[in-house]
């Protein structure tokens, strides 16, 4: 394109150079040699400069037009970088403007895309090795149909549950859970839990005790729940030491799901950014958790707080009342 721009405005500049300096040509060699010498040396100088003046505007106005075409390369390639930078002219400007826009949503839909892998890994990985346990149990259990019988019912519900995160998941409103939140027993939700969970403690030789008031209701999702307390679990299985507690309670606002462990308790330096995600206490541990738990009980209207960082005590806030038309959700307690 600046070839192109600088050889037509080089023609142009030329054309006219011809115009003014043949017939002032033909006149001053009608009158004297040195006068036509004079006026040819002229011509050429002026042909140079216009060469060379054209060949600065054809960079200075190809030059935007070039980088605009480069922005807008980078971006139908996936490369979401914005040009940030203006030219000072309107038109070229508000081209700039619609790339930097269109960058900005692009690079928004692709960190949205990799949360959504990120997290989809992370939700399922939970629920894939409580089945497997249970499989395993199965396994070691095969000449007791009893076991058996039992063990293939909590796989069974399992696998359901695994169902029900991959369909949260391909949702488009995955994480808008106040839509599908109704009343729910939380008894039956801390029972499931504690099913599940029973065989990896006991391999690890701990208890997983459940303490507190009973017959609680709670307006959320029971999925969400489940998953939060879940990860909770997980987190004093591979971070905690001793028995495992959970336990019930309420107050005027709120049904509160305590889990504590006995264990040597949180960092104090990861205290304060403990449900910050890639935070946490292990090299290999993905950091992924705690912020996903946080996430799913905020959908429903609740929360999940760190009580006492040694030993480890978190506690979910779930609400007890559905929110009031045309108000925003509580997130926690009062």
């Amino acid at each position: 394109m600046r070839k192109k721009l600088w050889l037509s405005s080089f023609a142009v500049a030329a054309a006219v150079v011809l115009m003014v300096g043949v017939p002032a040509l033909v006149v001053a060699s009608g009158r004297s040699q040195a006068g036509a010498l004079l006026i040819g040396g002229l011509m050429l100088a002026a042909a140079v400069l216009a060469g060379w003046l054209t060949a600065v505007l054809a960079r200075r106005l190809a030059r935007p037009v070039e980088e605009l075409a480069e922005a807008a390369g980078r971006l139908a390639a996936g490369d979401p970088r914005p040009l940030a930078r203006r030219y000072g002219v309107a038109d070229l400007d508000q081209v700039a403007d619609g790339l930097d826009s269109s960058a900005r949503r692009l690079s928004s839909l692709l960190a949205a895309d990799r949360e959504l892998a990120v997290d989809a890994s992370h939700q399922l990985r939970t629920p894939l090795t409580a089945l497997s346990m249970r499989l395993e149990e199965m396994i070691a259990a095969a000449d007791d149909p009893a076991v058996v019988r039992e063990e293939g019912n909590a796989a069974l519900t399992q696998a359901e549950r695994l169902a029900d995160v991959v369909t949260q998941l391909l949702s488009p409103a995955r994480r808008a859970g106040a839509a599908s939140a109704a009343l729910t027993g939380i008894d039956e939700i801390v029972r499931q839990q504690v099913v599940e969970w029973q065989p990896a403690f006991r391999r690890a030789r701990r208890k997983l005790v459940v303490i507190g008031v009973r017959d609680l209701q709670a307006h959320v999702t029971p999925g969400g729940v489940a998953q939060v307390l879940a990860t909770l679990l997980d987190n004093a299985l591979m971070h905690g030491g001793g028995t495992v507690t959970l336990q019930t309670s309420q107050n005027s606002r709120s049904v509160v799901i305590e889990v504590r462990d006995e264990g040597s308790g949180i960092p104090p330096e990861l205290v304060p950014r403990i449900f910050e995600r890639s935070v946490s206490g292990r090299p290999e541990g993905t950091g992924l958790g705690l912020a996903l738990a946080r996430t799913m009980a905020a959908a429903d209207g609740g929360r999940v707080v760190l009580i006492k960082p040694k030993p480890a005590t978190f506690a979910v806030f779930l609400p007890r009342n559905p929110p009031k038309p045309g108000t925003t959700p509580v997130r926690g307690p009062a």
